[in-house]
């Protein structure tokens, strides 16, 4: 049994996508409770965090869990708390090259035994107008968003390239993922679904 420790749409499409079946359970973590000292640590313990909480209540299976943040300058910045926050962000980030940092961490609840990783891909933003960047915001889908953004929808418009993995600006690096299945001794094609 796979289990994903997230409520993001994004990160269980992608694994569906991809072969596998999870079960949903939110972790409901408060992220504002964490801090660490780098953005990519941070992202860490969140993802750890996420991980564990779903674990304690389970006897069996891999719990997957993870944090999206965006990197720029050296702060980190997850999601943002209005259209309002969102609109400033998207000034600030325009033009710009920042660093979409996730941390991942499995779980193999029956052993007693996690694995932990993150990923980075590097954004290449765009320069949208002031007027672009209201409308943007006011959609609603930057919120909820690490960074304020999403490549796969309205926001892909105004983002010129990344650098990376394309999966971990989604919220999940499949190849990372891949590899802590590995250390923890899971293959992930025999948890693949029929077609």
């Amino acid at each position: 049994m796979i289990v994903l420790a997230s409520a993001s749409p994004a990160r269980l499409a992608l694994l569906r996508n991809a072969g596998l079946d999870p079960k949903v359970i939110v972790s409901g973590v408060d992220e504002d409770a964490f801090s660490a000292h780098t953005p990519a640590a941070l992202a860490l313990t969140l993802a750890r965090a996420k991980a564990r909480t779903v674990a304690e209540g389970l006897d069996q299976g891999l719990v997957i869990g993870c944090d999206s943040i965006l990197e720029l300058d050296g702060r980190a910045y997850g999601k943002p708390e209005s259209a309002e926050d969102a609109a400033e962000r998207w000034k600030l980030m325009r033009g710009r090259t920042g660093r979409l940092v996730t941390g991942h961490c499995v779980i193999d609840v029956a052993a007693g035994r996690e694995a932990a990783e993150t990923g980075t891909t590097v954004i290449r933003f765009g320069m949208p107008s002031d007027e672009e960047i209201a409308a943007y915001a006011a959609t609603g889908e930057p919120l909820g968003l690490a960074g304020a953004f999403s490549i796969e929808g309205r926001g892909g418009w105004f983002v010129d390239g990344i650098e990376g993995d394309h999966g971990n600006v989604l919220g999940i690096s499949l190849p990372l993922l891949r590899s802590l299945f590995d250390e923890l001794g899971h293959s992930v094609t025999s948890y693949w679904q029929p077609r």
